[in-house]
């Protein structure tokens, strides 16, 4: 009786061993799935991504700061600005640019960014001082004296209506306790917001220029692509956006300071409002440096747009930068409509190597399903577009994954881009989880089969 005891755990022994052995390395090796999209646009298939499982990949920030196709539309519209660009806020894509990247004086435009930081650091009912030195700052200037105060709301209707230059270093010296330390604030947020040719020196947009500790001169200026995607983030992104466009939109507004002293009245200089249907925010500037400059944001159905002029002539043409802006209005209406570019794509399985297959067969390999894990609702992508452009689509996923893979794991993406600009990325996630093929689980496998207890 011993004899055959021993002989049957001999058996059972070499049994486990032979089980174990055809888990760890009899598994084959099969050729990689490619990923493919079937779809009448033009489509670019891309299995590029190298990360693992474990890297996640997430969407970009909505964020993308207006970067552009980088090349000049020339459909036959002819403008007086040496600088502009139409964007699409929906996307920040440049629907037309003429020297979008050309650095430039920004003059009081520069003011949008001064308001839209004014109302996400600051309090509407703060009480603001005027100091000597905004007392001291040119026309156009509320002209109010030293010591004065006012509240903050107040000064940003003088700010953005009458493009007051001494309001603007009020607010300044009030959040961030100086000029310069106001101008630190308006470069971390243009940083933040992608627009990396952007400099910004003074609140109000005088022409001004420093000396940086490493000995570079910068000058107070920005690029047509920038200013417009500050405008962008203003009316569409900011979460006080609907503070700004109520601001912005204000025809005439009346205020006194705090003690009574004096009356002030506001007249919105935007004429572009009037002008055409589905404007909703602008902003004029001038300075000597930077001559006759404009920024707004339009809307028309469902296509939202913002356009930045910059160089738009000097004295005596001041209406330039109005028949400039109705003629790229009007070209972005005509020439760019929303199409519906979502396209279903079917995703393929990829190889888990040492994963363990759903029935628990190690002698075949196992596969990762994905997906993009969408409501059918969000199954939609409505982008402007002209007639003759197409979109491509990237589908990036890694050709193998390695176990374990935990379910709802990110690894890869499909882009959606046009002319190499990328509007909207979906994340592919791993549909169920694969554990992996171990000494343990080898082990509990094989004692579930043969054990008799």
């Amino acid at each position: 009786m011993k004899k055959c005891r021993q002989l049957y755990y001999r058996l059972l022994l070499l049994i486990f061993m032979a089980f174990s052995i055809t888990c760890l390395y009899g598994k084959t090796i099969y050729a990689q799935p490619q990923n493919t999209v079937e779809t009448g646009t033009e489509i670019r298939i891309d299995n590029q991504v190298e990360n693992q499982a474990e890297n996640q990949i997430e969407n970009p920030v909505e964020n993308s700061a207006g970067s552009s196709s980088r090349k000049e539309n020339t459909s036959g519209i002819t403008l007086h600005a040496q600088s502009a660009v139409l964007l699409d806020a929906d996307t920040g894509r440049v629907l037309y640019g003429k020297g979008e990247e050309l650095i430039r004086p920004m003059a009081s435009t520069t003011k949008i960014m001064t308001c839209i930081l004014a109302l996400e650091n600051g309090n509407p009912e703060d009480v603001v001082t005027v100091s000597a030195n905004a007392a001291r700052q040119p026309k156009v200037h509320l002209g109010a004296p030293a010591g004065r105060t006012f509240y903050l709301k107040d000064l940003l209707y003088s700010l953005m209506l009458e493009s007051h230059n001494d309001s603007a270093v009020m607010i300044a010296e009030h959040l961030g306790g100086s000029v310069e330390g106001f101008a630190k604030m308006m470069n971390e947020k243009a940083r933040q917001l992608g627009c990396n040719d952007t400099w910004f020196i003074t609140p109000n947009g005088l022409d001004a220029s420093v000396t940086t500790e490493d000995g570079k001169t910068m000058a107070h200026s920005t690029t047509g692509a920038d200013l417009a995607a500050i405008m962008r983030y203003c009316v569409w992104q900011s979460p006080k956006k609907e503070e700004f466009l109520e601001i912005t939109r204000t025809q005439n507004y009346y205020f006194m300071d705090t003690e009574g002293k004096g009356a002030y009245s506001c007249v919105n200089h935007n004429a572009f409002l009037t002008m055409a249907d589905g404007v909703l925010s602008g902003k004029t500037g001038f300075t000597g440096g930077a001559g006759y400059s404009y920024v707004a944001a339009m809307e028309d159905g469902d296509r939202h747009f913002t356009m930045a002029l910059l160089g738009c002539g000097w004295p005596p043409h001041k209406t330039y930068k109005w028949s400039d802006a109705r003629a790229l209005y009007s070209y972005g209406k005509e020439h760019y409509q929303k199409r519906e570019v979502y396209q279903e794509t079917k995703l393929k399985e990829i190889p888990v190597e040492n994963g363990i297959p759903e029935d628990g067969d190690v002698s075949r390999p196992a596969y990762a399903c994905l997906t993009l894990n969408l409501r059918e609702e969000e199954k939609t992508l409505k982008v402007l577009m002209r007639e003759d452009e197409n979109v491509q689509v990237q589908v990036q996923v890694p050709d193998q994954l390695k176990a374990p893979v935990k379910q709802g794991t990110a690894v890869g993406q499909i882009l959606y881009s046009i002319d190499g600009m990328e509007i909207k990325r979906y994340p592919v996630y791993v549909r169920d989880a694969i554990e992996r093929l171990s000494f343990g689980w080898c082990l509990k496998k094989v004692g579930r089969q043969w054990l008799p207890f």
